[in-house]
């Protein structure tokens, strides 16, 4: 049940159904006026998500004592919008994609200096800001889903206060993770250099390493990331843009991929340029993944998972979401160096309690505005953590804590409520408090950001 496991309340809690048999398309519609769905719908739907005239699951909801009638399945619209099941491939962009062009685009990428490149990138983009969904510049459509399943549970329920297991240990009120993907030589013999910029505002970041053709890999350069006290993870096998092409070829690939993840000690994995599919990961031997972006407008891959929390994919695989623009785009196809979209979607996914990851590439922060822009970046997220309760730290402590999370149970204790489970000692207690129909959220003993990190 998506509230239970976002939530992770106690499980006696009203059944959500489907009020009739679902056997058509998947379509899109609406649940009140923000949240666009998809998925079967017993009252019918449109297979555009910018009709305008969505119809309006709303409307259609009967409650009783023990169960909440939908016109939907809940769980498959979150997991259809996580899993990227509502895209449409279609248009020029999807002719690139499956042609010619991009196979010699990515054998040449390697020579095209980033001035020539990113108008070509331009090109192929330049329809972004006229795409309606998934939303910018953060999408929260599935979290905004599952906060009205609970307003409803609460209702049914006559209680304006639910306990459950917050989002984060020791009360931190949002995460963050920075993340660095080393795409060429020139970014690799810099890592050390970045090394020492992060450490300069007391951040630690993972890096993602290529292993094969694009540089080589020395076992003493993946040892000097993990002496500083940063993480190593796998980037792909060889960044030719190909790996998720063909499901025979990926077998081969992710064959390759796994025996690099054995030999680096890596528990993380990021696709190149982000391509992705979503059912293909549980291939792959890692505990968690982090290419699938949040709203993926700017991406080669259009997309989005619609989320700013991490989530299982098939396969039992975290998916730490990439929930902030990547360096690249922001410098050079929106062709901005401040901070300004940062600190935006960091407000929007501090206010939704959610996890901020950052992508920076060593290879195009070495010198002017963009390593100012670096810096700017990692003092705005020192600020967050001093200031304002965000928890930040490397991304497979972030996958430790989910998955420790997804496993805890609250249980009563007397006219109180306790945790159980490993890591259940920085776990704490939150209630839902309705608020007319909007949600606040109280924390047992929240984290203050004067206590020590």
């Amino acid at each position: 049940m998506p509230v239970v496991e976002r939530y992770r309340c106690r499980p006696e809690i009203p059944d959500f159904t489907c009020s009739d048999r679902l056997t058509g398309p998947n379509v899109f519609f609406r649940f009140g006026p923000q949240v666009v769905c998809y998925g079967q719908s017993a009252r019918g739907g449109s297979a555009s998500a910018h009709d305008e005239h969505l119809y309006d699951a709303f409307g259609d909801i009967q409650r009783s004592k023990t169960a909440i009638q939908l016109p939907f399945d809940a769980r498959q619209v979150a997991d259809n919008l996580r899993y990227e099941r509502y895209i449409s491939r279609s248009g020029w962009q999807a002719w690139v994609q499956d042609s010619w062009i991009r196979d010699i685009y990515y054998r040449l990428r390697p020579m095209f200096p980033v001035s020539f490149r990113k108008h070509l990138q331009r090109v192929y983009l330049q329809d972004w800001d006229s795409i309606r969904f998934p939303g910018w510049p953060v999408d929260r459509t599935v979290d905004m889903l599952v906060e009205k399943l609970l307003v409803l549970t609460m209702q049914t329920l006559q209680t304006d206060r639910l306990p459950f297991i917050w989002f984060w240990p020791e009360g931190y009120a949002a995460a963050a993770i920075l993340t660095h993907d080393v795409e060429t030589t020139a970014g690799r013999d810099f890592c050390d250099r970045l090394m020492d910029i992060d450490d300069a505002f007391g951040i630690k970041a993972s890096f993602q390493v290529v292993p094969e053709k694009r540089y080589t890999v020395p076992a003493s350069y993946l040892q000097n990331i993990r002496d500083r006290g940063f993480e190593v993870n796998v980037q792909g096998l060889n960044h030719d843009g190909n790996l998720f092409r063909n499901r025979e070829i990926f077998l081969k690939k992710a064959h390759q991929i796994n025996r690099y993840a054995e030999e680096y000690n890596a528990q993380g994995f990021r696709s190149p340029v982000l391509y992705r599919n979503t059912d293909w990961f549980q291939d792959l031997n890692f505990s968690y993944d982090m290419s699938v972006p949040n709203v993926a407008r700017l991406e080669a891959q259009r997309g989005g998972c619609c989320t700013v929390m991490p989530y299982f994919l098939p396969g039992g695989i975290t998916e730490l979401p990439l929930t902030t623009t990547e360096d690249y785009t922001l410098f050079n196809v929106l062709r901005d160096y401040s901070t300004g979209l940062w600190k935006q979607q960091m407000d929007i996914i501090l206010e939704s309690h959610g996890l901020m990851t950052f992508l920076i590439h060593p290879d195009y922060v070495t010198t002017g505005p963009a390593q100012d822009a670096c810096k700017a970046l990692l003092a705005e997220i020192d600020r967050f953590r001093s200031d304002r309760g965000v928890w930040l730290t490397l991304p497979r402590e972030v996958d430790c804590w989910w998955r420790q999370r997804n496993a805890m149970n609250l249980v009563p204790a007397g006219k109180k409520w306790e945790i159980e489970g490993p890591g259940s000692d920085r776990a704490r207690v939150a209630y839902a408090v309705l608020d007319g129909d909007r949600l606040v959220y109280e924390v047992d003993s929240p984290h203050s950001p004067n206590d020590p990190q």
